[in-house]
C-alpha cells in the first residue's frame, strides 16, 4: 500500500519540477523581449539638444553670429552665446541673441545672429518663408529720434543683385519702459542711379511703422495700444509668388493682417510718387531717390530669418535714422549681455520653400 501511494505524489512532484524549469527557462527570455522593446522606444524618442531638433529646415540655411563666428552646417550645431535651444517650460524654442556691437558683414554697421537660405531664387520664381517667435529682449539704450533704435528685424528677403537692397525687413521695436512694441515691414527701394539715394517705406502691422520716433533724446513717443509684447507670439508668412509679395501676421487676440506689394513694378518710379513718410524722416539726411521702374524684377533673392540687431552705438548726429547712440560697453560682448545692449528673438516653427499661389 505504501508504494502504490508513493508513486502518485512522485509523478506530481516531477511534474511541478518540469513547470518549474520550464518557467526558468522562459523567463530570461521574457526579460529579452521586454529589454528589446525597451530599446526600440529608446530609439524613437530623440533627444531635444540643437536647434536642427526643434525646426528640421537647418539644412537650407548658413549662419552669421554677433561675434561674426560663421558655419554652413547648421545640423547638430549650436553656439551657447548666440544660436541654441530654450524651453520656456512647455515648449522648446530656438534662440538667436546678438550684441548692439559686434562683428557684422561687410555692408552692414549692425550685428546679427541670422540665418541665410543658401538657395537663391529669381522675384519672378518666387519663394515662401513663414515664422512662429518671441521677442524676448530689445536693446534698452538708444536714441529715442532715431528710428533704428530699439528694433530688430526678425524675417527678410535679400537681393543678390544690383544694388543688393532688401524688398522686405520685419521688424519689431518696443520703446524703453514701455509694456507694448510695435511690429512693422519695411521695403526698401531698388534706387534708380545711386544707391546712395536709397530709402526704406515702413508699413505697420500692430502699433507703429518706423517713422514714429520721440520728439528729442529723453522722450518716447506715447505706447501703442495695438502693440505686441516682450514674448507675446506672432506669425508671419511671406509669399512671393510670380513677381507678388503676399505678408500675412497674425497673433491670438490681434487682427490678422495681410499685405501685397508688386516687386516687379515700381510704386517709387516719379519724384511725385515719393512718399510723405519719406520726406519727413529720409529727406533731412539728403536720401531722395526713386525706384528702378521695374523694381527687383530679374534679380536673384534670398530670404533671411533671425535676430538682425538695428540698434548701434553709432552717433545720432551722423544719421539720425539709422545711427542708434546705444551703449556698447566696447564692444564688449558679455557687458553688453549683463546691461541690456542686446536683442533676443526665438522662433518655435518656421518652414522655408517654393511659392504657392495664394489663390488655391
Amino acid at each position: 500500500m505504501k508504494s502504490l501511494f508513493t508513486m502518485p505524489l512522485l509523478m506530481i512532484g516531477l511534474v511541478f519540477f518540469l513547470n518549474s524549469c520550464s518557467n526558468a527557462k522562459k523567463k530570461p527570455t521574457d526579460e529579452s523581449n521586454t529589454e528589446n522593446v525597451d530599446e526600440k522606444i529608446a530609439e524613437n524618442i530623440k533627444e531635444v539638444k540643437y536647434p536642427s531638433d526643434v525646426i528640421p529646415f537647418f539644412e537650407k540655411w548658413k549662419i552669421l553670429l554677433g561675434d561674426g563666428t560663421k558655419s554652413k552646417e547648421l545640423i547638430n550645431y549650436e553656439n551657447k552665446d548666440f544660436f541654441y535651444l530654450q524651453n520656456d517650460g512647455k515648449t522648446n524654442w530656438v534662440v538667436y541673441k546678438t550684441p548692439n556691437s559686434g562683428i557684422t558683414s561687410k555692408t552692414s554697421s549692425n550685428t546679427r545672429t541670422e540665418l541665410h537660405q543658401k538657395e537663391y531664387w529669381k522675384t519672378e520664381t518666387g519663394g515662401k518663408l513663414t515664422g512662429t517667435l518671441k521677442v524676448m529682449h530689445v536693446s534698452t539704450s538708444g536714441d529715442p529720434r532715431v528710428a533704428a533704435s530699439y528694433s530688430v528685424v526678425v524675417g527678410q528677403i535679400h537681393s543678390n543683385d544690383g544694388h543688393k537692397n532688401e524688398p522686405l525687413k520685419i521688424c519689431y521695436k518696443k520703446f524703453p519702459g514701455q509694456e507694448k512694441g510695435s511690429v512693422y515691414w519695411n521695403y526698401e527701394i531698388n534706387t534708380e542711379g545711386d544707391n546712395s539715394n536709397r530709402w526704406d517705406f515702413s508699413t505697420a502691422v500692430w502699433g507703429y511703422d518706423m517713422s514714429v520716433v520721440g520728439p528729442d533724446a529723453t522722450t518716447n513717443p506715447e505706447e501703442p495700444a495695438d502693440g505686441i509684447a516682450l514674448g507675446e507670439e506672432f506669425s508671419y508668412e511671406v509669399n512671393v509668388f510670380e513677381g507678388i509679395m503676399y505678408l500675412t501676421f497674425t497673433s491670438e487676440g490681434h487682427p490678422t493682417k495681410t499685405f501685397t506689394k508688386n516687386l516687379l513694378a515700381s510704386d517709387f518710379a516719379k519724384p511725385s510718387d515719393i512718399p510723405q513718410q519719406t520726406r519727413d524722416l529720409f529727406f533731412p539726411i539728403g536720401q531722395k531717390g526713386t525706384e528702378k521702374p521695374n523694381a527687383y524684377k530679374g534679380e536673384l533673392n534670398y530670404f533671411k530669418q533671425g535676430a538682425y540687431n538695428q540698434t548701434n552705438g553709432k552717433d545720432p548726429k551722423k544719421n539720425i535714422v539709422w545711427c542708434a547712440g546705444a551703449e556698447i560697453y566696447n564692444g564688449d560682448i558679455s557687458k553688453q549681455y549683463e546691461n541690456g545692449s542686446y536683442t533676443e528673438v526665438w522662433f518655435k516653427d518656421a518652414t522655408v520653400g517654393a511659392a504657392v499661389n495664394p489663390n488655391k
